[in-house]
């Protein structure tokens, strides 16, 4: 094993120890780190001329999207849940737009949205 396969799997450990320890709070904050790093990584990969790349990671962008869409809770949310389940739909949507059209500007959008529910996510103690 090379070091940097033995780095991915000691990250991989560590990254799933935290997950069995986090709160439901927590777990969302790391859903949206996750997809900002996604979308970061995205970027860099479409600069790069790494189309595939770019594709995969996007993918993995989007099923975060989803999978804060998914953790909502409708009945108790009320209005703020009707409203972030309409933004997280119009992301996922622009992260596919910015995967076929190959557009860093719908990137650095859908991120800067998701940093902005994170910032007010993050101020929820």
């Amino acid at each position: 094993m090379n070091a940097m396969a033995a780095m991915r799997q000691y990250q991989n450990v560590n990254r799933n120890a935290q997950v069995l320890e986090a709160s439901p709070h927590r777990l969302i904050q790391m859903l949206m780190e996750g997809g900002l790093e996604r979308i970061a990584q995205a970027r860099g990969a479409l600069e790069r001329g790494q189309v595939a790349l770019k594709g995969e990671l996007i993918g993995k962008a989007v099923a975060i999207v989803g999978g804060l869409r998914e953790g909502l809770n409708m009945d108790a949310g009320g209005e703020l849940a009707a409203n972030l389940d309409s933004l997280y739909d119009y992301m996922a949507r622009r992260l596919v737009e910015a995967n076929i059209h190959n557009d860093t500007q719908r990137l650095d959008e859908v991120a800067g949205l998701l940093r902005q529910i994170k910032s007010g996510w993050d101020g929820i103690a």
